[in-house]
């Protein structure tokens, strides 16, 4: 014991014993902490919690927790919270001691607490449509399974394998498989309901060591609940067993893991743990699930969840990537699409639409510009045959989105094995270039870049095996990812507070709301940007009706994203507090010239609304792969003007893939000047003038400067900052010229010299600026900290101690992973209602 770093028995012996989650009698909270400031069990102290255990796989990211008291059990609510309520104090401190006491221990506590955010809990639903009764097997499919030596009883009614009345609408596994390519070596985590691991079809292929229950946490996904079929079903279609039960998986020599998450509520950290379990030796999460697919909510992943995401991404299978597949739901029925959930439009996600045995979209498959490929499900009368919950038990009713997105994770499993060393970049470039066009008559189909076609309803097509997989043996690797932030328009002086209040804006009248930002080949090679793959739109409106609104973008080349339609079921009066939408429609399209956004809506005469601001970011691969650089999440608030606006262009010296001013970015030229050149004085009510009269003086200066166009140069920039410093300079030398004469005036002419005060003895001025508060007084920055830590906003959401260090890369005001409280109120309308369909 005496060889443990006392640092690290310090966190052991604070871990819990049991990982189990009792949140009807505790609270619970996710920590990012740094540790060159304090110890984390000198923060558990100063918090009052313990710590329970890591938060997944996030680096310095703990999971805490303090017992409720009288009053908080079954709550929900963030207000009143003691831990929430000592972290502001912590916070506070820390900032006011960058001006004071440096060496306060509070201070340091309050500096090492990077982001705190309390856990809710929420449902997930699955993804899974009515049953459909399914014909008889034809013969052709038994003559196949003779001559493959395949003896699983249900082969021959597996028609998304083998085809016989539509043999062009299969997955086309056969010559895969004749290739020699069954999976060997990959493993795919079912992030679901649990995995029957006792199952004959299944045993042989599960993967222990992966596999965990985040509903109940346990070692195994054992699904306990009547319902939980879903997960066993989606296993089934990747990695089922070539022997006498069931069927035969698409990958059937592969491995699957099971993690369980949606047989009950689960929390940001454990979902966040969830999708990066085992992220070292799983290549692919297949995850058929999400917000309720009713066409009235709009919901996606929080920042832990985000961060999960992106850590997968960046160090999953030993930084080539961890491979996410996602359903894209099943509610077009309920006029639901794809672009109103936050994992489908993730551009991490490989989003898979369904397409029936006949080549048709069924009736639930919803369409948007987030759709990457199609893969075959339930429609037209057919379902999908695959193993089921039981010791040799089968299922012949399976579909929806929910087995179309395990259908391309086999797909994938059957491609890793062909190429391991392929990235998560090189999985959708791949899908992007090799799926096949499906139902040519339907009239969605656009030419877009590269002479492909693309639809909202199945992306760029059908996935087919034996292509994707001809492909990657030859595929030349992606360069890596590079990344272009435009400029936020504010729309006729937009803005959202952090309480998620609109104001200004341009009205959405009968021919709806345009607006243009433009990218220049200088951007472009600033941006160290080659070719473009994927584009985020991010919008502010302000609707009392937000099934009213639709979204579209227009690229300089005409290609159309309808980013947003009408939804019939959507009557939020919340509007878009800064959603992201995401089309890969434009993927490889030259992005020199106008992008033009377009926000219309019914014309009710009851519901109307205003059209704020916006901004684009744009995703592809770099020009020089030696300045290309991982790009990591911050913590944003979706307020309008974004705290950490990006710059016009990108500096030309740039050596990474992403522009993020630091937060003093704020401060002008002219106003960094001032601070370093404004005269010293003792005394502090010429400081408040002078002060006020500089501040003035910028003004008047920023007011006669010519306005600079929407997409100035870099010389010009220079040149427009330097004219302002210069004028400024100017004002400030008159200024201090002034404020000298009429000190010299003021101690020549007193009687007698400065008084000492009394009591105090002679106290230099700054000492007594500092000296310490009587009761009930508090300074200027006290105050200023708690207006912002203590009033409504603070209620209602967590913060990020590190947003005035201009080394971090943060964003501010921070919160904790939550948006607006307009957007809070919505969801916790909506926190018990995710039952599984």
């Amino acid at each position: 014991m005496r060889a443990l770093p006392l640092a690290l028995f310090s966190i052991l012996t604070l871990v819990s014993a049991s990982s189990k989650r009792n949140y009807g009698e505790n609270n619970y909270y996710v920590i990012e902490h740094d540790d060159q400031h304090v110890s984390l069990a000198a923060v558990s102290r100063a918090l009052g919690v313990e710590v329970v255990d890591r938060a997944g796989e996030l680096p310095n990211h703990w999971l805490v927790r303090a017992p409720k008291v009288s009053g908080e059990l079954g709550a929900r609510s963030e207000e009143g919270d003691r831990v929430l309520d000592a972290y502001a104090r912590l916070r506070a401190r820390s900032q006011n001691s960058a001006r004071s006491a440096r060496g306060d221990n509070e201070a340091r506590t309050g500096a090492a607490i990077k982001y705190i955010s309390r856990q809710t809990l929420r449902q997930r639903a699955k993804r899974a449509p009515p049953p459909i009764r399914q014909p008889k097997p034809s013969e052709d499919a038994r003559a196949v399974a003779l001559r493959l030596g395949i003896n699983d009883p249900l082969f021959d009614k597996q028609w998304h394998l083998l085809n016989d009345e539509q043999p062009e609408h299969s997955m086309n596994v056969i010559p895969v498989w004749e290739m020699g390519y069954t999976g060997k070596g990959v493993i795919t985590s079912l992030v679901d309901d649990g995995l029957d691991y006792t199952s004959d079809d299944l045993k042989d292929n599960f993967d222990a060591d992966d596999s965990y229950d985040f509903n109940d946490h346990e070692a195994l996904p054992t699904p306990k609940l009547r319902e939980d079929t879903h997960g066993t079903r989606c296993a089934g279609q990747v990695a089922a067993g070539k022997n006498n039960a069931c069927g035969v998986g698409i990958a059937y020599n592969s491995k699957v893991a099971g993690v369980r998450i949606l047989s009950g509520e689960i929390s940001d950290v454990d979902e966040a743990a969830a999708l990066n379990y085992g992220f070292q030796n799983v290549s692919i999460y297949s995850c058929s699930w999400g917000p309720p697919d009713n066409g009235a909510v709009m919901e996606g992943p929080d920042y832990l969840i985000k961060k999960a995401v992106l850590h997968g991404i960046n160090e999953g299978r030993g930084g080539k990537g961890s491979v996410f597949v996602f359903a894209s739901g099943n509610g077009a029925a309920s006029g639901d699409q794809c672009n109103f959930d936050g994992y489908t439009n993730s551009i991490y996600s490989v989003t898979v639409s369904a397409v029936d045995h006949k080549g048709l979209r069924p009736y639930y498959s919803e369409a948007c510009t987030a759709n990457m490929v199609a893969a075959y499900s339930s429609g037209s009368g057919k379902s999908i045959t695959t193993t089921d919950k039981g010791t040799n038990k089968c299922a012949s009713t399976h579909g929806g989105t929910s087995a179309a997105a395990p259908n391309a994770a086999g797909v994938f499993a059957l491609a890793l094995e062909a190429r391991p060393d392929l990235t998560w970049r090189d999985i959708q470039h791949l899908c992007v270039e090799n799926a096949r066009m499906i139902n040519e008559a339907d009239g969605d189909w656009e030419s877009v870049a590269g002479g492909r076609m693309y639809s909202s309803k199945f992306g760029y097509g059908a996935l087919d095996a034996l292509r994707y997989v001809q492909a990657a043996r030859n595929w030349n690797l992606v360069k890596p990812q590079a990344r272009l932030p435009t400029r936020t328009v504010q729309i006729e002086g937009g803005t959202m507070n952090p309480v998620g209040k609109y104001a200004g804006g341009q009205f959405i009248g009968g021919g709806g709301a345009t607006s243009v930002l433009s990218v220049n080949w200088d951007m472009l090679q600033d941006a160290n940007f080659e070719q473009l793959e994927h584009i985020v739109v991010r919008v502010w409106i302000d609707h009392s009706r937000r099934g009213d609104v639709e979204v579209e973008l227009t690229s300089p080349g005409g290609v159309k994203s309808v980013l947003a339609e009408k939804r019939k079921s959507d009557n939020a009066n919340t509007g878009y507090p800064g959603w992201t939408f995401m089309s890969v429609k434009h993927w490889g399209e030259d992005m020199i010239g106008d992008w033009t956004i377009r926000v219309s809506d019914q014309g009710s005469a009851d519901h109307n609304g205003t059209f704020l601001g916006w901004n684009m970011v744009f995703w592809g691969s770099v020009i020089d792969t030696s300045k290309a650089v991982l790009y990591e999440v911050s913590h944003e608030d979706p307020v309008l003007p974004p705290h950490e606006e990006p710059q016009p262009l990108p500096p030309t010296t740039a050596t990474n893939t992403k522009t993020h001013p630091k937060p003093t970015s704020y401060l002008s030229i002219e106003e960094t000047t001032s601070t370093a050149a404004a005269p010293a004085t003792t005394s502090a009510q010429v400081d408040e003038t002078t002060s006020a009269n500089v501040d003035a003086a910028e003004a008047t200066v920023a007011q006669s400067l010519p306005t600079p166009s929407k997409e100035p140069s870099q010389i010009s920039l220079i040149i427009h900052a330097l004219q302002r410093k210069l004028v400024v300079g100017i004002i400030l030398v008159v200024l201090a010229s002034l404020v000298g004469g009429i000190i010299l005036w003021r101690m020549h002419s007193r009687a007698s010299p400065y008084i000492a005060l009394s009591g105090e003895g002679n106290v230099p001025m700054s000492d007594a600026h500092s000296r310490p508060l009587a009761d009930g007084d508090e300074s200027d920055d006290d105050a200023d900290e708690r207006t912002g830590l203590r009033g409504d906003s603070y209620q209602h959401r967590g913060f990020h101690s590190g947003f005035l260090d201009d080394e971090e890369e943060h964003e501010y005001p921070p919160s904790a992973g939550r948006v607006s409280p307009s957007y809070r109120n919505e969801r916790a309308g909506l926190e018990g209602r995710r039952s599984p369909s």
